[in-house]
């Protein structure tokens, strides 16, 4: 895994404008163990790639490098089944205005 899950991990981070600290913390960690994920010191066990990724509203296949970044049904549908439960009503709401609006 090494450093390309550390890219990955970042990227998501960026992305999500969270700091190691806040993903730590919502995932039951310290920060020096993101830290060590990140900079390939450290390879996290399969559950906490899956925590990880479900902190960033992500798939652990991508941080695995096993898929890209775009989108396809399947990933949308993990991501929604994953996250469906944290959503608010509002963000519920714009996601169904997304899906079956109008342009």
């Amino acid at each position: 895994m090494g450093k390309g899950l550390g890219q990955r991990i970042t990227e998501a981070l960026r992305k999500m404008n969270c700091t190691q600290k806040e993903l730590a913390e919502r995932i039951g960690v310290t920060e020096a163990v993101i830290s060590r994920y990140i900079s390939g010191d450290r390879e996290p066990k399969p559950e906490m790639i899956a925590n990880i990724a479900t902190a960033l509203h992500t798939t652990s296949d991508f941080l695995l490098g096993i898929e890209n970044e775009e989108f396809s049904h399947p990933k949308v549908l993990r991501l929604l089944a994953r996250n469906a439960s944290k959503m608010t009503d509002k963000e519920k709401k714009e996601l169904i205005d997304a899906l079956f609006g109008e342009d």
